[in-house]
């Protein structure tokens, strides 16, 4: 199927890549595009950057510093945000929190945290998952007791991504145990300098330090800080997740690094040619373009139906489940592609100050760390065999 852009989303595209060579730093660029490990400071420099440009918060309405950007400008921007080496905007304050503020909050709320999530000011990580509640996460245990003008927080939370960086988090506890699982919630918005919040770090397979542990110990939480209704929390969670689950396609990112991936099959050899020429892998790389291309046309197609006031709904689980997978097979063909040269895996290759001899080449420093890295795409999210539950209830009806 070919799409066919009006001339304006034509000029659009323009406009987004003359900003991207003017305004995205080079070294920036050369770390997203080699797999290399961003810092904390590279996201800020580039979120300033984007704040400065009126482009950092896209989804938001105008009046809040967002744009009019319909879904197709949306779609623009990430692809070609993505084929320029840009980072991947850190979603949890920009694109999670923010719009269930905007929805739900108070206008305190708004006024206090909206502009400093555009500043970065503020940045926040998500307290969704437990030891004994993933894709259930309406078995969570975290608990809220309202003591007055506060909320006592015990409990604890996992797998909460870049959470050593951030200064506030959102969490989802359970404000009322007696009643049903989803009617029991509340969303609560918790400054991570409150006393009896330990941050512990996780090493994930790849070796990175990307995921954490969150505690709470008597954590004293004021109730001017919640989100929404007591106990009605899961209104606000299931809301989020739709803008989650959506954005976990990926798209934009998987076209470049399909891209990358035809480049270095373009260089491996294989009896006397380029990997790129044998029948075997090629069929496998069409493969996954194919499955690229559907998906991009889905994208369009639910985002575009969603934009006029509602939500994606059981959709997004269809994006996710597709999106994840395609993300997944391209680390795998990325390492088949290097063959043996994928085996090696130095972390020192992944920093951005390295400056030593590369083992093999910059290209095949970082394909072992992506493939394990992405193994948890299918998983985090809502599971993907959830997600497929979703959309047999849903949508088929069964």
């Amino acid at each position: 199927m070919e799409i066919h852009y009006s001339a304006e989303q034509n000029a659009f595209r323009e406009e987004v890549r003359e900003f991207l060579r003017q305004e995205l730093p080079a070294d920036i660029a050369a770390k997203v595009k080699l797999g290399k490990h961003l810092t904390k400071a590279d996201h800020e420099r580039w979120q300033q950057i984007l704040s400065r440009k009126g482009w950092y918060a896209p989804g938001w309405p105008v009046e809040h510093g967002g744009t009019d950007w319909g879904p197709v400008e949306k779609h623009i921007f990430d692809e070609e945000s993505s084929a320029a080496g840009a980072p991947r905007t850190i979603p949890f304050g920009v694109a999670m929190v923010a719009p269930v503020i905007i929805k739900f909050g108070t206008e305190e709320q708004k006024q206090k945290y909206l502009p400093r999530i555009l500043s970065g000011e503020d940045w926040w990580c998500q307290g969704y998952s437990e030891p004994g509640a993933g894709s259930d996460l309406a078995s969570l245990k975290t608990r809220a007791v309202r003591d007055g003008d506060h909320y006592i927080v015990n409990g604890q939370k996992t797998w909460t991504t870049l959470g050593q960086h951030a200064n506030m988090i959102f969490c989802l506890v359970r404000t009322d145990p007696e009643a049903q699982q989803q009617r029991g919630i509340s969303f609560l918005l918790i400054d991570m300098d409150t006393p009896g919040i330990t941050v512990r770090p996780i090493i994930t397979l790849d070796g990175d330090h990307e995921v954490n542990e969150v505690f709470f110990d008597d954590v004293r939480v004021p109730v001017e800080n919640l989100v929404g209704e007591e106990n009605k929390g899961w209104t606000c969670a299931k809301y989020l997740l739709t803008h989650e689950r959506t954005g976990l396609a990926g798209i934009g990112s998987s076209k470049a690094a399909l891209s990358h991936l035809k480049k270095i099959a373009a260089k491996q050899q294989k009896g006397g040619k380029s990997l790129l020429e044998d029948p075997l892998f090629r069929a496998q790389i069409a493969e996954v373009e194919m499955s690229l291309m559907a998906a991009e046309m889905s994208t369009l197609r639910i985002v575009a139906a969603a934009s006029e006031g509602g939500v994606p709904g059981a959709e997004s689980s269809i994006l996710k489940v597709q999106g994840t997978e395609i993300r997944q097979a391209i680390t795998h063909l990325m390492r088949k592609a290097l063959g043996p040269y994928a085996l090696p895996f130095l972390p020192e290759e992944l920093e951005g100050d390295f400056d030593g001899e590369y083992l093999v080449a910059d290209y095949a420093a970082a394909p072992a760390s992506t493939y394990f890295n992405m193994r948890k795409l299918s998983i985090f999210g809502g599971s993907n065999e959830i997600q497929k539950n979703i959309v047999s209830k849903m949508i088929l009806e069964l």
